[in-house]
């Protein structure tokens, strides 16, 4: 290629660390540890190993997998040689997955063992006649009948330094699929170009944080949000850009991550609020040092209640807000007024835009709503990085690209100086009596209440009012009067209209998630409707 059209490519986020910081680490989670400088061969024996195969330009590679090292290295390995990256989602069900690799035509599947039950009795259904290589982070597994072989036993053949192809920026380079209430799995993908955009728009703004807060050249990044969840929310190719000690896990339990975090001084991690409560409530929590630990939540509004739990932990909480199709960053909290004020909904509110990012609150008409922060609307936004659309759905990409502008389907409000605030999704709004009631301020609010684990509001029907506002919450002892107070104490304050206040609060023992933990009010619903919760 030309090198006066030089493009962006994900190699460039790869080669700047390696030159200037080749003996940082990466670790994993069973006592691993690699070099910079060992990550990047590694890539190389990947690339070569996966060109060997056939692999490569117009390739789909799909990745079955636990938050590893390894993962990092396929995150470069596979689009660098011109390829897709699928990120299969492995919470999804046995069918969801199929849809999945199916749709997305892959050439070759990269499989962990433990997820082999899964796989294998797919196979006679998958359309293509993909290449089979398995996962191990063992000595003296198995390889299945069929497969191509062991990955690192692929990789071990291979000799040093690889020549990657030229790419035009637009090569598009990671595929995955979300789920909706309704149909099949809905596919997203990114070029090079966009997620380079990404990475460098989320470096200069979270980078450029004065302070403590942001993320800065001396964390110590750990990624508690599953890498197959939009790219691991992009961090992985910001930590590795940024040259950081990065930490991959692996499973996901509250006692070893919270021994991670203390043997390795983990700094930056980002997750749904549903892990953190998880980490919260474990008995290692108690005596665990949190103060060094900065945590982005983002999937799902991140309750007062739980963010007045981390602070009193000392962990730096901020709300993150974007979604599958935009990459995913599109806001966050302001992380330069929470260093000067306790004051809890600075940390709570879905923020303000990333940078090149723009975002507006709209209503049905795409007008703009009154930025006073109360009116809502339909909260679009537009980047150079956000999802072009659904891979061969052209009537949901019509519907997400209305107007040109992307249709998150949040519902929100901005205040006069630009803070956004989501107050739910539009397929969770509550309707009673022809009023909205935000099903997220009802959880924010019993969320504060001690002995509320978890909560989830949702609107059931009624003969009167259309919609009735129902609580469903785990927690600990009696306290369903205290939450009641606090709704009722909300309602004096004028933080809540009466009429919004539930009658029903149900008790469980727990409360049902998506595949990607955040709380799943479909099911909720449904389980409301015939009685299983009552």
């Amino acid at each position: 290629m030309d090198g006066r059209g030089f493009g962006l490519n994900i190699g460039q986020l790869l080669k700047t660390p390696v030159g200037r910081n080749p003996e940082q680490v990466v670790h994993d989670g069973d006592g691993g540890v690699q070099t910079y400088r060992d990550l990047h061969a590694g890539i190389d024996r990947l690339a070569a190993g996966l060109t060997r195969l056939g692999l490569g330009v117009g390739s789909t590679v799909a990745v079955l997998d636990w938050d590893t090292p390894r993962y990092l290295q396929l995150f470069f390995a596979v689009p660098m040689i011109g390829a897709t990256l699928h990120t299969v989602n492995i919470r999804l069900s046995p069918e969801q997955i199929l849809y999945t690799i199916n749709h997305a035509e892959d050439y070759a599947i990269l499989c962990h063992e433990d997820f082999l039950p899964v796989l294998l009795p797919l196979l006679p259904r998958v359309t293509r006649a993909a290449k089979l290589i398995l996962l191990t982070d063992r000595e003296g597994a198995v390889v299945p009948e069929g497969f191509q072989g062991e990955l690192s036993a692929l990789m071990a053949a291979e000799g040093p330094g690889f020549s990657y192809p030229d790419l035009p920026e637009e090569t598009r380079a990671t595929l995955f699929y979300t789920t909706g209430t309704t149909g099949d799995p809905k596919g997203v993908s990114y070029s090079h170009r966009q997620l380079v955009l990404h990475t460098l728009a989320v470096t200069a703004d979270l980078g450029t944080v004065p302070g403590k807060g942001g993320i800065k050249r001396d964390d110590v990044y750990m990624p508690i949000t599953p890498l197959f969840h939009v790219h691991g929310w992009g961090f992985p190719y910001l930590a590795t850009f940024l040259g950081l000690k990065q930490v991959y896990p692996g499973r996901y339990e509250p006692s070893r991550l919270l021994a991670l975090i203390a043997q390795h001084e983990v700094t930056f991690s980002h997750c749904v609020p549903t892990i953190l409560a998880m980490l919260l409530a474990a008995p290692e929590a108690a005596g665990a040092d949190l103060s060094r630990w900065k945590v982005l939540i983002g999937g799902s509004a991140l309750p007062e209640g739980l963010a007045l739990q981390a602070r009193a932990k000392g962990i730096d909480i901020h709300a993150a807000y974007g979604m599958s199709e935009t990459c995913p960053f599109v806001t966050h909290a302001d992380m330069v007024a929470s260093q000067s004020s306790e004051e809890i909904g600075i940390r709570t509110a879905t923020g303000r835009p990333a940078a090149m990012v723009e975002v507006r609150v709209v209503d049905l008409e795409m007008r703009d709503v009154a930025h006073d922060g109360r009116t809502t609307g339909e909260v679009i936004a537009r980047a150079p990085w956000l999802t072009h659309g659904y891979l061969r759905n052209a009537a949901g990409t019509a519907e997400l690209w209305a107007g040109g502008w992307m249709h998150t389907g949040d519902v929100g409000h901005m205040a006069p100086d630009g803070t956004l605030r989501i107050t739910d999704r539009l397929k969770d709004v509550i309707k009673s009596g022809g009023e909205w009631v935000s099903s997220l301020a009802l959880e924010s609010i019993a969320s504060t209440v001690p002995g509320v684990r978890e909560v989830a509001a949702v609107g059931v029907p009624d003969a009167r009012w259309g919609e009735r506002p129902v609580l469903v919450a785990v927690v600990e002892g009696e306290v369903e009067p205290a939450i009641r107070a606090r709704l009722m104490a909300a309602v004096t304050a004028g933080d809540l209209p009466k009429w919004a206040v539930p009658e029903r609060i149900c008790r469980v023992g727990a409360i049902p998630k998506t595949s990607v933990g955040k709380l799943d009010k479909k099911r909720i619903r449904a389980m409301l409707a015939s009685g299983e919760i009552g």
